[in-house]
């Protein structure tokens, strides 16, 4: 339906319009342009012939002159994949994929997460991107679109990062990193291998004052990996990380302040103070899990395994006045829990020649649980401005004001099958997924929230790929997904109430196809073109302080192109384009009540959901000197206009485009490798919204991105 006719005169039109000197191209360059993943078919496949679109971030992506941090400098060159930096810690990047995800108020949900065989994701479908490692992160594969529905409660996409195994001679490497606003970051690091065992350690330290007044905050991390083969045939894996962060929360603020100071903190004109200092809101995150994975193989067989543990506790301060004391504008709300979770997966994987082609067939389950002691306090401020705080200290954990148990646990099983041939690849998967969730109210002065809710659906997949010729695959494919809603989604109803358990998942049905070529022997492109239909779609009702209520809403659209060309140039230049159209709305009209008082709003058919950029495009041209060691590179982000409520009458976020700029220094002396690098972000200075906080009460809507901006960093890397 999408399928051009004529493939080959329009990939000609492409590469002419994007690079009209696309005939000089470089004979002899090493960028990988077919990688192998595993992503999508669980089994090492080429990129170039899955039916579906996948993207590889290779490490020296993830590494390039960043400070890595966050997963947004990595993924900025993704296709279909929108990261908006917050600048925000205490809130988490805001990832979404193909429009999903985009609404939520923290965190990541709407795309599974997972590093090395484990769910960074958890059983209800809420990740953190923060606890991924970058620092080794050997590549990270990114799949959007049918295909990821095999993976189960999720819509919009996969993101899977994958550290390398421990090699060879032991090698130690360390690196720190400087920037503006007080942004440092340091790392130490080692691997190798010794009696047969591989291992990979890393520990860092990140540090930051923010960009936005009450915006610091520090992060410690560290990576355990040890690999060992206890046969030929077998491997198993050990990873453990660790992940700690102190964040203060300036939160959004409204238009007008953003205006005339971006940096500032809202201020609230009823309670005659600034509610983010008032409040001192923050949040307090430690994080810790570690997991098996084993693999042996049988012949053309292979049986994997995976468990994993691990524990998390939050503490976070809102900005939210309850009634609940004898002055209530002066008590807000905490959040503090600690949740264990765990999970097991085992697949099964059978290779066998069929009809002159070979089949691959995974069978497997996944089975995830979490529990929560999660309590509720008032956060007490005192007599109102920040100054005159209890004992001049803001944010002071106050009465009890929840107490509750909150488990979720899910049961997934899956058949998926490939057929390939010497023209044609066949594929197609099922998927039952079953989710409970219980909640028992320990708190009951303010009434019994107990409930229960469970979930069952399943999702098919389907999608076959046609080689033109060796250098051009179209592709086709098609699945129905699901979206469940998440304990953070359930928590809050209309009007500062309790549990919602009146929401349902959105169920979705995806269509994609595509087509993959090599221009010439040095040059790649993608091209997607998808529609998605979704009915009960999860919307935001209201979101006041940091507390966000859902519900659920008609049928939406969604549709787009994804573009991505790799190419290799003459004199050492390495380019990628990637872009986004994507056309997100709402089908038909509905109504819903926000803000205190309450009033009634209409959202028409028609409007386009928020947070979504209908347009969105990255430019990189990179040059390297072999020889020298010398690299430099500029780059280009241009983001179109964003909605930040569901009426699209608020003022939108504005369309932006900046600059960036990098170069760096690579030497080798003997078993002592040096880099060093700067960049200089932003370098025309534009002032622009980085993220949005969608449907805030309030009006605070708008996350300032900082203007220009510089870092600079030098790492060095010792062999034995």
């Amino acid at each position: 339906m999408f399928l051009a006719l004529r493939p080959r005169c329009c990939l000609s039109l492409v590469l002419a319009v994007s690079f009209p000197g696309g005939a000089a191209l470089a004979a002899d360059l090493d960028l990988d342009l077919d990688p192998v993943v595993v992503t999508g078919s669980r089994v090492e496949h080429s990129s170039f012939d899955l039916p579906a679109a996948l993207t590889v971030v290779a490490a020296d992506a993830i590494s390039a002159d960043q400070p890595r941090v966050n997963a947004s400098e990595a993924l900025a060159s993704v296709p279909g994949i929108s990261v908006q930096n917050r600048q925000n810690y205490a809130q988490d990047l805001q990832i979404s994929s193909r429009g999903f995800g985009a609404r939520s108020a923290f965190g990541v949900r709407g795309v599974r997460l997972i590093a090395d065989g484990i769910p960074a994701s958890m059983p209800d479908g809420q990740g953190q991107a923060a606890t991924f490692n970058l620092d080794r992160a050997e590549r990270i594969e990114v799949m959007r679109g049918p295909l990821s529905a095999i993976y189960g409660n999720h819509a919009g996409g996969v993101i899977q990062l994958f550290t390398p195994d421990g090699k060879g001679a032991p090698s130690i490497s360390s690196s720190f990193v400087a920037g503006s606003y007080g942004t440092q970051k340091s790392d130490l690091s080692a691997q190798g291998e010794t009696g047969g065992v591989g291992y990979v350690i890393d520990t860092s330290h990140f540090a930051s004052d923010g960009y936005r007044e009450h915006s610091a905050a520090s992060r410690d991390q560290s990576l355990l990996k040890l690999t060992f083969r206890p046969s030929s045939d077998g491997k198993l894996s050990f990873v453990a990380n660790s992940f700690r962060q102190q964040a203060d929360d300036p939160q959004g603020v409204q238009w007008r302040e953003f205006q005339t100071n971006p940096r500032s903190v809202a201020w609230d004109a009823t309670l005659n103070n600034y509610p983010a200092l008032a409040y001192n809101t923050r949040k307090t995150i430690e994080h810790t899990q570690g997991g098996l994975n084993y693999e042996h193989r049988f012949g053309d067989n292979t049986l994997q395994l995976s468990a994993y543990a691990g524990q998390r506790s939050t503490i976070q301060y809102q900005s939210i006045p309850v009634g609940a004391q004898s002055n209530p504008a002066h008590a807000g709300g905490i959040i503090d829990f600690d949740r264990d979770f765990s999970g097991l997966s085992a697949r099964w994987i059978g290779r066998q020649a069929l009809a002159g082609g070979r089949l691959t067939t995974t069978l497997g389950f996944d089975y995830e649980q979490s529990s929560d002691d999660r309590r509720g306090y008032e956060n007490f401020i005192g007599s109102g401005a920040p100054a005159n705080c209890v004992a001049n200290v803001c944010g002071v954990k106050g009465a009890l004001r929840r107490q509750e148990r909150d488990r979720v646990a899910s049961f997934d099983q899956y058949l998926q099958s490939e057929w390939q041939g010497e023209r044609w690849t066949l594929s197609g998967g099922l998927r039952h997924s079953h989710l409970a969730f219980k909640v028992d109210d320990n708190y009951l002065a303010n009434g019994d929230d107990s409930g229960r809710v469970s979930y069952d659906k399943t999702t098919p997949t389907l999608a076959a790929l046609y080689r033109l010729d060796e250098a051009v695959n179209l592709y086709a494919s098609a699945a129905r997904g699901f979206e469940a809603p998440t304990f953070n989604e359930m928590f809050y109803s209309g009007g500062g109430g309790a549990l919602n358990l009146a929401l349902t998942p959105s169920t979705s049905t995806h269509f994609e196809t595509g087509i993959k070529a090599m221009l010439g022997n040095h040059s790649r492109l993608d091209l997607a073109l998808f529609r998605i239909s979704t009915d009960n779609e999860l919307v935001v009702l209201s979101s006041t302080g940091g507390r966000t209520a859902y519900q659920n809403a008609g049928p939406t659209t969604r549709q787009g192109i994804e573009l991505a060309l790799d190419s290799h140039w003459a004199d050492d230049l390495n380019s990628r384009v990637a872009y986004t159209w994507l056309d997100a709305r709402y089908d038909d009209s509905f109504s819903f009540q926000s803000g205190t008082p309450a009033v009634t709003r209409t959202v028409n058919a028609g409007n386009r959901l928020p947070g979504v950029a209908a347009q969105n495009l990255f430019g990189e041209l990179v040059w390297k000197d072999g020889a020298g060691g010398f690299h430099a590179g500029i780059e280009a982000i241009a983001r179109g206009k964003v909605y930040v409520e569901d009426t699209n009458t608020d003022q939108a976020a504005p369309g932006y485009a900046i600059a960036n700029l990098r170069a760096g220094i690579d030497r080798r002396f003997g078993p002592l490798k040096l880099a060093t690098f700067v960049r200089l972000n932003n370098i025309f200075d534009r002032q622009y919204v980085g993220s949005v906080i969608v449907g805030d009460s309030n009006g605070r809507y708008y996350e300032a991105a900082p203007g220009r901006n510089w870092l600079a960093g030098v790492s060095a890397v010792y062999a034995f």
